[in-house]
């Protein structure tokens, strides 16, 4: 085998539910979880390169290169990147194909986020005293943000992914041909069998198995957030976690006695991007990219995705799951092989931006059980930047990683109405809910008389109530105004 092959060989998950700790030092914890879960615990202290994932809990300038210090390692190269659950997996990507060409030998990758601390704190008016690291600290290599604020998003206030994801599950239904109800119940069920997933999972932070009926009902301790996504169907963030995974060279992890079974190996990896403005995309039920970098990624690893054992879809709501799984060519209910390996980011965890490395983390002791080779989807803003990665219990020819940024922004989009004034009809939409359970406003995806697709909301009653469980408002006739509100007309 060739010494520069890279092999990813271990794994480690934290919950912190008590005595809070800062971020870093939960990475800490995490990478040392890793080096025992690689059979060689000094495997710690041989980092060269530390590589986090953009964290809200805190602000650090550098955290890699305080995780290092606090390692005791020869950390001579650190990242951290900016926001985006696609990180991890480029991350690892990036680790790989590093190491392949000779850049590095020992890499960690890793984040955490201790917001549930955070935000107790902020309610009290305090902050915690965490480190702080001054400007004389030398800036990291960054990954950029992923774009989330298109004008036309911006003009309508469809700002934040409780008000993009139900649009896309709405437009998933309507193609479907289901009702209202169907559809609940259909993701209802697909949230449940995440959550077995999730009561199996030791580094699960609920382990506790819901059935489809408490997911998809409305109650005190389950607000519905945006038609048709109750708050358990939405991701969780209120959380405290960590994890971090270790990539090595073979001849790294040889030398450092770590044991041929716990070795998998990154097959291939690819990226590729949508693009950010949602009223652009092709139609709000389908990904180009995840489709595009799917294939490319298992074609390079020599596979089909029938051949896949573990899956992790990203699935901070279920509509990121289905439209993954069609542009994939994966059944989302088989029960020979869920759709996620953690039980996902409602129940396992959604710690921000670091869920991915949950899922690598995991991914890695799943292809170690499994013997059988496992996919990573990571995915940043909405359903915007996709990352691939395919693990395997034995190395290809070499770790491929595959670009297909320009098939992807080959495939026609959609025109833009930014300003649309006039008649429009409806082509999928969404109602928010405030925190008493009361429908407040409502959200569309429209279409004009040219094909154009524009955004707009509205706060009026008569739109509220015609749009909250209404199976046949697709094509219903409106009007936008000036200000990128609609009515009915």
């Amino acid at each position: 085998m060739d010494p520069r092959t890279p092999v990813l060989v271990g794994g480690g998950q934290l919950n912190q539910r008590e005595d809070p700790v800062e971020p870093v030092d939960m990475i800490v914890a995490a990478a040392r979880l890793a080096a025992e879960d690689a059979g060689a615990p000094a495997l710690a202290e041989a980092v060269q390169s530390v590589r986090v994932i953009g964290m809200l809990s805190w602000r650090y300038r550098d955290p890699g290169a305080l995780v290092g210090e606090r390692l005791g390692a020869p950390v001579r190269h650190t990242v951290y990147t900016g926001n985006g659950g696609s990180h991890p997996q480029a991350l690892v990507n990036d680790a790989a194909e590093d190491i392949a060409a000779g850049r590095v030998d020992v890499v960690l990758v890793g984040g955490a986020e201790a917001w549930r601390t955070r935000m107790a704190l902020r309610a009290q008016g305090e902050k915690p005293a965490w480190t702080r690291q001054g400007e004389d600290v030398g800036v990291p290599e960054t990954r950029p943000d992923v774009p989330m604020q298109h004008a036309t998003e911006l003009r309508a206030g469809i700002d934040r992914p409780t008000s993009v994801y139900p649009l896309f599950e709405q437009a998933i239904r309507v193609a479907a041909g289901r009702s209202v109800e169907e559809h609940r119940r259909h993701i209802a069920g697909l949230w449940a069998r995440f959550s077995e997933v999730a009561a199996g999972n030791p580094a699960a932070w609920s382990r506790r198995t819901y059935s489809a009926d408490e997911i998809m009902t409305a109650s005190p301790t389950n607000r519905m957030v945006a038609w048709p996504y109750t708050k358990l169907l939405s991701s969780n963030n209120s959380v405290e976690q960590a994890a971090a995974v270790l990539v090595c060279s073979v001849e790294a992890a040889t030398r450092m006695g770590v044991p041929r079974e716990r070795w998998v190996f990154p097959r291939s990896g690819s990226e590729a991007s949508d693009t950010s403005a949602i009223a652009a995309r092709p139609g709000l039920d389908r990904s180009p990219a995840i489709r595009l970098a799917g294939a490319a990624a298992l074609s390079e690893a020599g596979l089909s995705v029938e051949q896949l054992g573990p899956i992790d879809i990203y699935s901070c709501f279920p509509s990121a799951v289905q439209v993954a799984a069609a542009e994939l060519g994966l059944p989302i209910d088989d029960p020979s092989r869920p759709l996620t390996v953690t039980g996902g980011l409602t129940f396992a965890g959604g710690p921000w931006n670091n869920y991915s490395t949950h899922a690598i983390a995991t991914m890695l002791a799943e292809v170690r059980r499994t013997g059988a080779p496992g996919l990573v989807s990571a995915n940043s803003g909405y359903l915007t930047k996709h990352s691939m990665g395919i693990y395997a219990p034995d190395p290809g020819p070499r770790f491929g990683r595959v670009c297909v940024q320009d098939e992807v922004d080959a495939v026609p989009r959609t025109p833009v109405a930014v300003e649309h004034e006039g008649p429009a009809t409806l082509e999928s939409w969404t109602v928010l809910f405030d925190r008493d359970g009361a429908p407040e406003t409502a959200l569309a995806a429209l279409r004009t008389s040219g094909g154009a697709r524009t955004l707009a909301r509205s706060t009026a009653a008569d739109v509220l109530a015609a749009l909250v469980g209404e199976d046949e408002a697709a094509g219903m006739d409106v009007r936008v105004s000036a200000d990128a509100t609609f009515s009915l007309k």
